[in-house]
């Protein structure tokens, strides 16, 4: 239930629905009698659903026992069968622990704010879906999360003033900023993720953005240069399409999907799971959020919890960037909950928080079912929090300001974060290979390098666009004087990858061009060379998809910068 639709009569708790099978031990959903009955068949008149969703057919008549003239009584569901006479009863099947019947049915656990239902019956599910808001993501994204892929979803916590109670939060007629931001990238293993916080404040560009309104008109809202990120939401009819647009502008990375929740999401959600515990270093009391708690551990819900994420000038130093920190511990709290026993074993919990989650959460069009929530909610459920960082966009003190209210990029650390999400590099320690294996692709690279004049190589083109074997060739032979060098055109097949194959012989040579080029120990296949026009043995570059350009540096970030950051398993104290 939302805030604002609590104490009505005639609504019903979904949560109040579902009772204990005691011949069975799992949970079912039980409709009340006496309500208006629905054209679609109740679980137990029509073809129910499993726990894990599968389809259980029902036959219209009993099936009748051997020899008798009777219908056999029918089998209940959990019972061993009765052996017939002269024969060995079968053994009973062990039954599965409880914890992980709950989590065959209920799915999977969407990261910070959402577990979706996954079992259960039809009219539950459509329910669920009704429940969802869905815009349009206008082309902004990548299309939405595959699976085998790294995944970019965006969160967007807008200071929108929606639900019972929420006035009180400053400007009431606010349009909805985008106040809090985070892009969570999850790796393509699903070992690690880092979550990406970026600042409101932040001075950046926002570009122009082909938008489909509410009404269904569509338009281009132009872009503006120098403006604060959290304008890229809300201003000049700017959808949530227009954040997802102006990260990718700002880090290179596109987002496969985005979430959008306002005030009244922090409050359903916190009260759906019972609450969440957080760590003060000292007491606050802060009129302007209305937060008032002593120094310690703190259970917080509802609107406690929406004081303590939007508070700022009772910690730190006053200012957004500090207020981000509390953000970040309050979501590491709510993942904990959310991946807790506490949680994962209370079914009438996990449907609360499904009801809460599918309510508050604004999602884009390509996530607007309960199905597509439950996938993507089985792949971030994969996460052990302690692999989970949180750290924030690197920026300085806006330098054009004499009272500082905004912040700008610190160059000379942001690029290289945006790199190392964009190329899933973990930013905790999180083994990727054995280290023997490590270490041998490595060594590949350590060694004499020859002269580049004596460098031998041929170029197949091995799935770059056309024309990029002869473009790099161009490269080698002007720019770097890797004269022995010809375009052998296009390989047998494409590849994803860029390698260099040659003869041991030639390992000196391979890590002169490896240099030249910026290729990694990976990219470097010792094999077997070829033989030129002048029957010499020459090395084979293949360029692959991940081609960059003539000229253009192979070299990605494999190791994360050193940046603030904390993990979502531990408790950090608000100071």
């Amino acid at each position: 239930m939302d805030a604002t639709g609590r104490g009505r009569a005639d609504d019903i708790d979904p949560a109040d629905q579902w009772v204990l099978n005691p011949n069975t031990g799992e949970y079912e959903l039980r409709l009340t009698p006496s309500g208006p009955q629905s054209g679609v068949p109740s679980p137990r008149r029509a073809a129910g659903h499993s726990a894990g969703g599968a389809v259980r057919s029902r036959t219209a008549a009993p099936e009748r026992a051997p020899g008798r003239d009777v219908p056999a009584p029918r089998r209940r569901r959990g019972v061993p069968e009765e052996p017939l006479p002269g024969r060995r009863g079968r053994r009973p099947v062990k039954k599965k622990g409880k914890a992980k019947k709950v989590l065959l049915w209920t799915g999977g656990t969407m990261a910070f704010v959402l577990v979706a239902a996954a079992g259960g019956a039809y009219l539950y599910i459509k329910h669920l879906n009704d429940n969802i808001t869905a815009v349009s993501d206008d082309g902004a994204s990548t299309g939405g999360f595959s699976k085998g892929k790294a995944i970019n979803i965006l969160l967007i916590g807008t200071d929108k003033r929606t639900g019972k109670g929420n006035t009180k939060y400053g400007d009431s007629g606010s349009v909805g900023h985008a106040d809090t931001t985070i892009l969570l990238h999850v790796s393509k293993d699903r070992s690690n993720a880092t979550a990406l916080s970026i600042p409101r404040d932040l001075i950046t560009d926002i570009p122009d953005c082909p938008t489909k309104l509410a009404d269904g008109t569509e338009k281009v809202i132009g872009g503006t240069e120098n403006v604060r990120f959290n304008t890229s939401l809300g201003q000049d009819e700017r959808t949530p399409s227009c954040v997802a647009r102006t990260v990718t502008e700002l880090t290179g990375i596109t987002p496969d999907n985005f979430m959008v929740a306002d005030f009244n999401a922090v409050k359903t959600l916190t009260t759906a799971v019972g609450g969440v515990d957080v760590c003060l270093g000292k007491d606050i009391n802060d009129p302007d959020s209305h937060l008032n708690l002593k120094k310690g551990m703190q259970h917080i819900e509802g609107e406690t919890a929406l004081a303590f994420v939007r508070t700022r000038h009772a910690v730190g130093f006053g200012g957004d960037l500090s207020r981000i920190t509390l953000q970040q511990q309050f979501l590491s709290a709510l993942m904990r909950k959310l991946k807790s026993n506490d949680t994962l074993t209370n079914p009438a919990k996990m449907i609360k928080v499904a009801e809460a989650g599918t309510k508050a959460l604004t999602v884009d069009s390509n996530l607007d079912s309960i199905g597509k929530l439950k996938d993507l909610g089985l792949e971030l459920g994969k996460l052990n929090p302690k692999n989970l960082t949180f750290t924030t966009v690197p920026v300085v003190d806006n330098p054009a300001e004499k009272v500082k209210a905004t912040v700008v990029l610190n160059e000379s650390t942001a690029p290289a974060v945006f790199s190392a999400i964009k190329n899933d590099v973990s930013f905790t320690a999180v083994k990727a290979q054995k280290k023997k294996e490590a270490a041998a692709v490595a060594a590949r690279l350590k060694g004499t390098k020859s002269a580049a004049s004596e460098v031998r190589v041929q170029i197949l083109n091995g799935g770059a666009v056309a024309g990029s074997a002869q473009a790099e060739l161009n490269y080698l032979q002007n720019d770097e004087g890797v004269l022995k060098s010809s375009n052998a055109g296009n390989a047998d097949a494409e590849q994803a990858k860029t390698t260099l194959e040659y003869d041991p012989d030639q390992a000196d040579q391979a890590r002169r061009l490896a240099a030249i080029l910026g290729l990694s120990g990976s990219q470097m296949k010792p094999g077997k060379s070829v033989t030129n026009d002048q029957g010499l043995p020459t090395m084979t570059l293949t360029l692959g998809k991940d081609f960059p350009g003539a000229g253009e540096s192979y070299s990605a970030a494999t190791k994360a910068p050193d940046v603030d950051k904390t993990t979502a398993d531990k408790v950090e104290c608000a100071k």
